[in-house]
């Protein structure tokens, strides 16, 4: 909807003639493309500060490609993919996406990585580096929105003294994301550290009795430290976007 359409809108409210709730539910039709087996937000980034992102996995590589075209001819022009595999992934630049492929992040990114914005430094923290996968897509995504990010791997309780180390970045964190699988320990750990939020996200790596992630998340749910908040097993895309909010949220009227 363009401001000329907007406006007779406005002035047919104005005239009487369409009621306030009608203006409302006209524009917001107006923001959605419907391609059939998908039907795009394109003003969620107007409503929320973040515009849609394409969850792969379930989408065959023809429709992630039709989103992406949609998405682009509503003015998003950056675009971010989760769980993309590489055979779609290839398909996809067959197609002629246009896009770069985070193999290890299982993502890809259509349009530049922005400069960061955010009010600090997100730090991602794995137990171990069968954990790397969540985290990479944990740290793709806080780029993706914004955020200066560092990264941390295989720092869990099982040798504590590596996580200690790294004591200076833990103080500087805005935010931390600590990715564990196991007993998911470590949020805990990190949380009675740090000074700020701590985000977990348990991860199905683990033997039989971590029931694939299952034990992780009840663990990490029933942490004793303060400030330890939890997403979904293996979510690592949850956890960033929920760090970049923290990171975005605005200081005191008179900062």
């Amino acid at each position: 909807m363009d401001a000329a359409e907007l406006t007779a809108l406005a002035r047919a409210v104005a005239a009487g003639d369409m009621t306030p709730e009608q203006l409302v539910e006209r524009a917001r039709l107006d923001t959605v493309t419907d391609l059939g087996y998908a039907q795009i937000d394109t003003e969620r980034g107007v409503r929320t500060g973040v515009s849609e992102v394409i969850y792969g996995a379930g989408k065959t590589a023809e429709q992630i490609a039709g989103i992406v075209d949609a998405m682009r001819a509503a003015g998003q022009q950056r675009v971010l993919i989760t769980r993309l595999d590489e055979e779609k992934a290839a398909r996809l630049s067959e197609l002629g996406c246009p896009y770069t492929y985070h193999r290890d992040a299982r993502a890809g990114v259509v349009g530049d990585l922005p400069e960061p914005d955010g009010n600090g430094m997100i730090l991602v923290v794995t137990a171990g580096t069968s954990d790397v996968g969540v985290a990479q897509e944990a740290a793709l995504t806080a780029r993706f929105l914004g955020n200066d990010v560092e990264c941390v791997n295989d720092a869990g309780v099982a040798g504590i003294h590596r996580l200690l180390s790294h004591g200076e970045q833990i103080a500087r964190a805005q935010v931390i994301i600590a990715i564990a699988g196991m007993e998911g320990a470590l949020p805990s750990v990190v949380g009675g550290l740090a000074a700020c939020p701590v985000i977990a996200v348990p991860t199905s790596v683990g033997y039989g009795a971590n029931l694939g992630g299952l034990t992780t998340l009840l663990a990490m749910v029933n942490s004793c430290a303060s400030g330890v908040s939890v997403v979904n097993i293996d979510n690592g895309f949850g956890a960033a976007y929920q760090a970049s909010l923290i990171n975005h949220l605005p200081g005191p009227a008179n900062d």
